[in-house]
């Protein structure tokens, strides 16, 4: 019962966190206040604990949150920009791994190498989540949002992987050679993404069969739909390869395989409203959880500390400052070699970042914050050795690495709105691409009702006068036509269409009032209320105001 009431506390104050933050006469990022208010129910008085089980967690959170990412994430923009997303979730994680290791292990007493090399690996895994919370979603020029999207699906990956040959090498089940770990990196990477790809296959030919025995239940369809970053992690996982690669592939696939598209109207309705809540509560839960174990992490840290003579409890502070500066550093040193070697050697297909101004490279380096990953990755180091010793220094690897994720987050809100200040996001180009999509697709419906008119005329069975005929066309088309029309015309066809759709809304709207009524005077039945309220949903749904 006590989980239950846990689970309860827990989404209610997702749920009140975003309207808290509008609340406050100043702007806080919503991930902060979470993590702020989960810090908050931890405190003795409150006293609320949540044992952090670190492989549950990555079952529970992180499939469903990436694959809704890969699902929002277009293939053809990503393998667009594949190289540069390689060069930052693979390159830059391997010399993360190497350079920031080496330094941990210089600067901070009685850690070992492996260890050293284990906290740089749960460091370099970059939230986009987080960096989105932070400076809100249109901010960040889309050239540069993209490849941080991409980076942060892929680097989650590489360096959880990274972590798992470092344990494995401290734990005395592995010999760390660079041929092997190589072989062994592809295979896990490689043998992810495969999973992920037949899951999916497999899923869409299982719904496929369920359609014929459940007809268009969108319920049965959905739980399925849900089930499947699941069972593409659990599945990865248990032959050898990488989960978190499996649920990106399963997202990725799923939006290219047609299956949502031709699913039932229903389903796809139902199937948006729930993936936008789960992935609103599971954002919201991963930062609440991560404030919920700072106390923890905290006491812990500096209660061994001052048992150890070898470390200075201020040094541990010193240290997560030293550590997220050279991760920022690293990052844009990196971000500039890549700019100019696009700009030398690269000219006939230069990269994205070969275009990047000083202040863009600086965004992109203040813009990888670290969050749910790296906590996960560093909590998940085992406590003793194979041996029965315990793992070393595990407090200080658990202490910086919690560190270096609020001050990422601290130093992203301080830095990126001034970096962004006077960035203007040029919106005109999405408006006429949405122009052009628009207009194009009008032309192409115009030329199917013609084609129907014609069928309907010449079929005696429809029985259908040719003055009806022509009427119903031609009012349809007219609304087409008024996609169709030139740039300059643009502005006053979009008004009159939005003048069009606010009298269909409050027309709606009242229909929807006297329904009620209708229903309270017991003149319709309960059944009847509910099949015309969907439909009149639908028509709403059609339209409500967009931006264009």
């Amino acid at each position: 019962m006590e989980i239950f009431f846990t689970i309860l506390i827990l989404i209610l104050v997702v749920s009140l966190s975003g309207v808290v933050t509008r609340m406050l006469p100043f702007q806080v990022p919503l991930p902060l206040m979470q993590i702020a208010v989960g810090a908050l129910l931890a405190w003795p008085n409150f006293g609320l604990h949540v044992d952090f089980d670190p492989d549950l967690f990555l079952v529970l959170f992180i499939p469903p949150l990436l694959f809704a990412d890969g699902w929002k994430t277009p293939m053809r923009e990503f393998l667009h920009k594949g190289r540069e997303i390689l060069g930052l979730a693979l390159a830059l994680v391997l010399v993360t791994v190497v350079g920031v290791g080496y330094l941990i292990y210089m600067m901070v007493p009685n850690i070992p190498l492996v260890a050293a090399f284990a906290l740089a690996a749960v460091l370099s895994p970059t939230d986009a989540v987080a960096l989105s919370g932070i400076v809100g979603k249109g901010r960040i020029p889309k050239s540069i949002m993209g490849i941080l999207e991409g980076e942060a699906l892929m680097n989650d990956a590489s360096g959880l992987v990274s972590l798992k040959f470092a344990i494995a090498v401290a734990m005395g089940t592995m010999v760390f050679t660079v041929p092997g770990a190589t072989v062994e990196f592809l295979k896990v990477a490689i043998g992810g993404l495969l999973a992920g790809v037949a899951v999916t296959w497999l899923y869409s030919k299982s719904l496929r069969i369920m359609s014929r025995w459940s007809g268009d239940d969108p319920a049965t369809q959905i739980v399925l739909l849900l089930l499947l970053p699941f069972a593409s992690y659990l599945i990865a996982e248990h032959i050898g390869v990488s989960g978190i690669l499996a649920a990106v592939a399963a997202g990725m696939t799923i939006s290219q395989s047609g299956i949502i598209r031709n699913a039932p109207l229903a389903m796809r309705l139902r199937a948006n409203s729930v993936w936008a809540m789960l992935e609103f509560v599971f954002n919201g839960m991963v930062f609440i959880m991560l404030g919920l174990q700072l106390p923890g992490i905290l006491e812990s840290s500096l209660d061994q500390a001052t048992h150890d003579p070898s470390i200075v409890t201020w040094h541990l502070f010193a240290d997560v400052a030293v550590i997220y500066f050279a991760l920022l550093l690293l990052r844009f040193a990196w971000l500039w070699l890549m700019k100019n070697f696009s700009n030398r050697l690269l000219k006939k297909r230069p990269l994205t970042f070969g275009s990047f101004s000083t202040r863009e490279l600086w965004v992109a380096s203040f813009a990888g914050v670290r969050g749910a990953i790296t906590l996960a990755g560093v909590l998940s180091i085992p406590l003793f050795l194979a041996d029965g010793s315990a793992f070393p220094s595990r407090y200080q690897l658990v202490f910086l690495a919690a560190g270096v994720i609020l001050f990422s987050l601290i130093a992203g809100v301080v830095a990126l709105p001034f970096l962004l200040r006077g960035v203007v996001v040029d919106k005109s180009s999405y408006r006429e691409e949405e122009r052009m999509a628009r207009a194009v697709a009008a032309e192409v419906a115009i030329e199917s009702l013609h084609k129907m008119e014609e069928r309907l005329a010449a079929d005696s069975e429809e029985n259908i006068d040719e003055q009806t005929l022509k009427e119903i066309s031609s009012r349809v088309v007219g609304n087409l036509r008024r996609r169709t029309v030139g740039k300059d015309d643009i502005e006053h066809a979009l008004m009159l269409e939005n003048l069009e759709r606010r009298f269909r809304l409050t027309a709606l709207r009242a229909e929807r009032g006297e329904l009620y009524h209708l229903r309270a005077t017991q003149r319709i039945s309960n059944e009847t209320l509910q099949k015309l309220l969907h439909d009149l949903d639908l028509l709403e749904a059609l339209l409500v105001e967009k931006e264009v």
